[in-house]
């Protein structure tokens, strides 16, 4: 779910927002006990700073206003480390009016987050702090190493090109696999993809991945005991929050000056040609249907199995027959499709221009447990021109499928 957040509602603490907070101190209370016994480690280790938050800081401190949104996957939709961070803002600045954005949908990493930012960011206004993150998504869903560094690339330029002052923030989360990548002395590519990124446009990070694995073998807590999973328990999310406002801490010292402006940041050239840099969804009403789609206008599961937010009760363009065609008439340099993946998913054959017939299986892992939102990118790299996709439903299937079903939410390009 994407939503604005008014500062009103957060002087009103829920329940969770307490429990959080209480994590917190607990965390706190850990890391002093450990560093009695010279023992805990410190956050600052794994901060990178860059060319800093100058710009936020000044827009907080003197014009009295600032807007603030969360990008990622289900560890930014669920609460936790997130309410502590708004809270913080609040505490850190106690006359500023904040604005903040919920953007956090479950299992959607960098591409994803490229194509829906206008959607679910920029739509909102211009935004003076972004907190990001996908390496959990990335590296999970088996995003290639190519569309890692497009969709972060893209994210951060398309933002910038809304407002050249804003402020960012990437964020590596903890997960088992990055633990264990660590722990062989390398680092999970993930986090360099993303990496190389950042670097490349002077972006602060946040490494969590490696100050919790390096935690847990300073044996300060425990993954089983304490933090439990890659979905933090409060004491997890209480670690997170300690580092993460530890990091603003420093990066809102004196030492930017409040009586400067706010100034454009620097924008390089891309680091990869085909980006996601103008990223935006597409609605199911324009594509042309040839014959055997339907547009169910208000399409829900009819087996009983979950989804998400913006994904039930809401217009679908849905078929299972095979042999179901449409087209769609773009321009840009890279197509896809958003759909939701279920047990019955299907396989579609695709084509570009009347270039030679492709297939992409819609059916993923988690499919048979629920309909879960998934963008496909059929083709990138195209010159950017208008082009014709055509999408047939195939007569093939995955063999753990049922069916021979898809469904799209919305088609997705990048052009202009």
């Amino acid at each position: 779910m994407v939503a604005n957040i008014k500062i009103e509602h957060l002087k009103r603490l829920s329940l969770n927002l307490i429990l959080l907070l209480t994590a917190v101190l607990v965390a706190l209370s850990a890391f002093g006990q450990n560093a009695a016994d010279n023992r805990a480690l410190d956050s600052s280790n794994y901060h990178d700073l860059s060319t800093g938050l100058d710009n936020s800081y000044r827009q907080f401190e003197k014009h009295k206003k600032g807007r603030i949104a969360f990008l990622g996957g289900s560890i930014t939709y669920n609460g936790g480390w997130r309410d502590s961070l708004m809270a913080y803002f609040q505490a850190r600045f106690p006359q500023t009016e904040f604005d903040f954005i919920a953007a956090g949908i479950p299992s959607m990493g960098s591409t994803p987050s490229a194509y829906r930012l206008q959607r679910d960011v920029l739509s909102k206004g211009s935004i003076d702090l972004l907190f990001l993150e996908a390496a959990v998504n990335d590296a999970t869903n088996e995003r290639s190493d190519l569309e890692q560094i497009r969709g972060m690339e893209g994210i951060i330029r398309n933002l910038r090109r809304s407002n050249t002052s804003s402020d960012i923030v990437i964020m590596y989360f903890v997960d088992p696999d990055k633990m264990n990548v660590y722990r062989q002395g390398q680092e999970p590519r993930v986090i360099s993809n993303h990496n190389q990124v950042a670097r490349h446009y002077g972006i602060p990070t946040i490494n969590l991945a490696r100050e919790v694995t390096d935690r847990i073998d300073n044996q300060e807590f425990s993954w089983e005991q304490d933090f439990k999973d890659l979905h933090p328990s409060p004491f997890g999310q209480g670690i997170y929050a300690h580092s993460m406002i530890q990091f603003l801490q420093q990066a809102y010292s004196t030492r930017a000056k409040v009586n400067q402006e706010v100034l454009p940041h620097p924008v390089p050239q891309k680091l990869e040609p085909w980006c996601y840099d103008n990223g935006r969804l597409l609605d199911i009403g324009t594509a042309e249907i040839k014959n055997r789609w339907v547009i169910n206008s208000n399409w829900e599961p009819d087996d009983g199995s979950g989804t998400r937010d913006n994904y039930i009760a809401v217009p679908m363009l849905v078929s299972s027959t095979p042999g179901a065609a449409l087209s769609l008439a773009f321009e840009g340099n890279a197509v896809g499709i958003v759909v939701a993946s279920g047990y019955d998913a299907g396989i579609v054959e695709y084509r570009i221009d009347q270039g030679d017939w492709q297939k992409q299986n819609l059916f993923t892992r988690w499919s048979s447990l629920l309909h879960l939102p998934w963008f496909y990118t059929l083709a990138a790299g195209l010159p950017n021109q208008p082009h014709q996709l055509e999408l047939r439903i195939s007569q093939h299937r995955d063999p753990e499928s049922d069916g021979n079903a898809c469904r799209i939410r919305y088609f997705f390009v990048n052009g202009y």
